[in-house]
């Protein structure tokens, strides 16, 4: 209902800017469109960015560590590109091409908040107009340090602003030719076209512009932008990976995810979504040690249970119940890829009755078995498999145990999810699962430490949208807030803590990809820009021809950017291509 609502409201709005384009109403107003964005200019301001150039040499210093940056940046995306292709294109060779999913989606290929569906709305929005205000406005000062004229700034408006611009006198930027008037008359006429023009009509001739930005300064304002939105990304990236990590502790790992309305667990207030933190006076780190508590307790008897809500933890009073266990085992609900259990055969639907002749009729009993076991270890797995006539088989398999995927666990690991959907039903009415809120929160704060190689700004680049297992890290909210609270110097600010963590990394992420794609040889980028001027000044070296060298470097521009054009259509439309649309 709410996007319906939305998309209505931003179609009534797209009309009205085609009605006031008709009218001649924005262009009264210098204000052009493109599609549904406005760009409204205006010449206020202007007189600010004279004032932020007079550190000239400071911010000389600055483009051109850009310019370095952006080489580096370029010579990174383009070898992604590059790997990308080649690894689609041996699985279409291989047959193993991945069945078309979010991540090839077009919709996701563009870093629009609310459209591209990894990019929460809000902090989107926010992160957006940073990395466009901040982008365009060192190409605005930049111009100002090299004498180069700013014709206007203003904002990019799409029912909301989504940014700001700054706009350069592209004559003085890139020696544009422009049609001028010439009043002047031409006694000749256009003899090329056959027409005599009459001598008080004017002449439209190409004039180039008598001053142009040399090389050096159109790079410097070019790369600037770049290099902004890299030191917004450091400044954002570095809080939030220091102090505001820092400042985030767990509560616990265990939540409940299912309760019955009817139930007294329900009764006496115990929610989805409240996170356990303590049973009587035994705190709990996980669902096994929730599980072998309530085993030790009689049924009928209460438990005061400690559960947090929004980081509030209040106690309840819940009442050990009886539960029948299912006398065919506990249910295999998933089997982790390249597993033993996997490569034994388990199956998710199966149900485990027995591991060496131990009945196995509870998680707790399961759990407490692996418990015993160790890498390398051989065990027999009585299986029961439900056939759709509801007839059961029972299998034994052998399966030879491996080392635990979680350092410091020294048990045997088999590769089974038990409980629904990775859900456990407990004798108090509800059922928990687990999540690891303390390792999660260590794995965002190693992550500074792995950029030393490549493999750490692989995961820093794809964390909002990859994270560490193919979920995804979109901040803290929603149901991954419930499991964190802000302790030492950020207590005081509550759920603010989480509000700033999201947008310092929404504002980091996306300064630092908008970065990085900006430095793709491809015109119009401005990587692209660079590129061909570098590589002009090159073959100019190497051919001592003005001519020969200004078309190789545009003819080689525009291959690289054909070439990466494709490779975005590749990644879109090539797992289409193979399994249907």
């Amino acid at each position: 209902m709410n996007t319906t609502i939305a998309f209505t409201v931003f179609l009534l709005y797209w009309l009205l800017v085609i009605a006031l384009k008709k009218k001649g109403i924005l262009e009264k107003y210098n204000i052009s469109t493109y599609g549904p964005v406005l760009m409204i200019r205006t010449t206020r301001g202007l007189s600010l960015l004279d004032k932020l150039a007079k550190p000239k040499k400071a911010w000389r210093l600055f483009a051109d560590i850009g310019i370095r940056l952006m080489f580096i940046g370029m010579i990174a995306m383009f070898l992604i590109v590059i790997l990308s292709d080649i690894a689609l294109l041996s699985s279409i060779g291989t047959n193993s091409v991945p069945e078309p999913g979010k991540f090839n989606e077009a919709r996701n290929i563009f870093l629009i908040p609310g459209v591209n569906e990894f990019i929460p709305l809000t902090w989107g929005i926010i992160a957006l107009i940073v990395t466009l205000v901040v982008h365009e406005f060192s190409h605005a000062i930049l111009c100002r340090v090299e004498n180069i004229r700013v014709k206007s700034m203003g904002i990019l408006l799409a029912l909301v602003p989504i940014g700001g611009f700054a706009e350069p006198d592209e004559k003085e930027l890139f020696g544009k030719e422009e049609e001028e008037e010439d009043n002047r008359p031409d006694p000749y006429g256009d003899r090329r076209l056959g027409i005599r023009i009459h001598d008080d009509e004017p002449v439209k001739k190409k004039v180039a512009s008598e001053k142009m930005a040399t090389r050096t300064q159109r790079s410097r304002i070019l790369a600037a932008g770049v290099m902004a939105n890299f030191v917004v990304a450091l400044i954002a990236f570095s809080l939030l990976f220091g102090p505001v990590l820092g400042a985030i502790s767990p509560i616990g790992n265990t939540m409940i995810v299912d309760v019955e309305e009817d139930s007294a667990a329900y009764t006496a207030g115990l929610r989805q979504g409240m996170v356990i933190t303590q049973l009587d006076e035994t705190s709990i780190s996980d669902v096994n040690e929730m599980l072998l508590y309530l085993d030790s307790a009689q049924a009928g008897s209460t438990v005061m249970v400690h559960a947090a809500t929004d980081r509030v933890v209040s106690v309840y009073e819940a009442q050990i119940i009886d539960i029948e266990p299912d006398n065919r085992g506990v249910q295999v609900q998933g089997v982790v890829e390249g597993s033993p259990a996997q490569a034994a055969g388990f199956e998710e639907g199966m149900y485990i009755r027995s591991m060496d002749g131990q009945p196995i009729l509870t998680a707790t009993d399961f759990m407490s078995f692996m418990d015993t076991t160790t890498s390398g270890q051989t065990v027999v797995v009585e299986i029961v498999s439900v056939e759709d006539n509801m007839q059961e088989t029972t299998r034994e398999f052998t399966v030879q145990l491996e080392s635990h995927p979680d350092e410091n666990v020294e048990k045997g690991f088999l590769g089974v999810y038990t409980g629904g959907a990775g859900h456990v039903e407990t004798s108090l009415g509800f059922s928990v699962g687990e999540f690891p809120a303390r390792e999660y929160l260590g794995l965002l704060k190693d992550i500074p430490g792995m950029l030393t190689g490549p493999v750490g700004w692989i995961i820093l680049l794809g964390l909002p949208i990859i994270g560490f297992a193919g979920e995804g890290f979109p901040g803290f909210s929603g149901t991954l807030a419930q499991f964190y609270e802000p302790v030492g110097w950020a207590e005081p600010l509550g759920i603010g803590l989480f509000w700033i963590a999201n947008a310092l990394l929404w504002i980091g992420w996306l300064n630092f990809y908008v970065g990085l794609f900006n430095c793709l040889p491809a015109v119009p980028l401005d990587g692209g820009h660079v590129f061909r001027d570098y590589l002009h000044a090159a073959l100019y070296r190497i051919t001592n021809n003005e001519l020969k060298a200004e078309r190789l470097s545009t003819a080689i521009t525009a291959t690289f950017a054909l070439l990466i054009l494709m490779s975005f259509l590749l990644m879109i439309f090539g797992p289409y291509m193979i399994h249907g649309f």
